[in-house]
């Protein structure tokens, strides 16, 4: 599966979640990472977006690097027009993808099954979508179609608008992860007390 990238929104102002998100801690990884960490042995290269507070996530970026920890390439992008909302960031993401085929996720959905990244990963149709309780979440797979699209697109339109020409592939997965996210510190403590019946589940 090595003609795969992902590209990882890390780019937003965390405006909600009275903190810098990203790099709060989630077990003995930031959230960032425990994010980035879901697509080792998938990728080839991970596409790392960052706006707001760009330095933060460079540090960031460095120090996951420097771990050794992971297989494939870590390349940070500075969206220098962030504030326009979140589909330029995806644009610029785009912009740097040399693979046939996107995983897409926001940097802070970091309770995701690997076991669902590598599902998605080897569908074939042009948007895959997991699905938990009939709700889609995250990550979601894109071909080299889709990625063409969204680059011809007007950066004001949305992510929704280009894949309304698309046939959408939900899965269903049994994987509440791919609904979670770090938004609000509600949010962030419902990922701690997930995370640790998880791993307390699984070891």
């Amino acid at each position: 599966m090595t003609n795969i990238e992902a590209i990882i929104l890390a780019a937003g102002y965390s405006s909600r979640a009275n903190a810098y998100k990203m790099t709060l801690p989630l077990g003995h990884m930031t959230v960032l990472e425990q994010t980035i960490s879901k697509f080792e042995g998938i990728i080839s290269r991970a596409i790392v977006v960052a706006g707001f507070q760009a330095e933060i996530i460079l540090e960031e970026i460095v120090k996951i690097s420097s771990k050794n920890a992971y297989s494939f390439e870590m390349k940070f992008v500075y969206n220098e027009n962030f504030n326009q909302g979140m589909f330029s960031s995806i644009q610029k993401g785009c912009s740097e993808v040399n693979a046939q085929t996107i995983l897409l996720t926001p940097g802070d959905c970091p309770l995701v099954k690997k076991e669902t990244v590598q599902l998605i990963a080897k569908h074939k149709e042009d948007v895959v979508i997991p699905s938990f309780n009939y709700k889609g979440g995250h990550p979601i797979k894109l071909s080299s179609d889709v990625k063409r699209k969204i680059l011809e697109t007007d950066p004001k339109s949305n992510l929704r608008m280009v894949l309304a020409n698309y046939d959408k592939n939900y899965l269903n997965v049994n994987d509440p992860g791919v609904l979670m996210d770090v938004d609000t510190p509600e949010d962030y403590q419902e990922a701690m007390d997930y995370f640790k019946t998880k791993m307390a589940y699984t070891t």
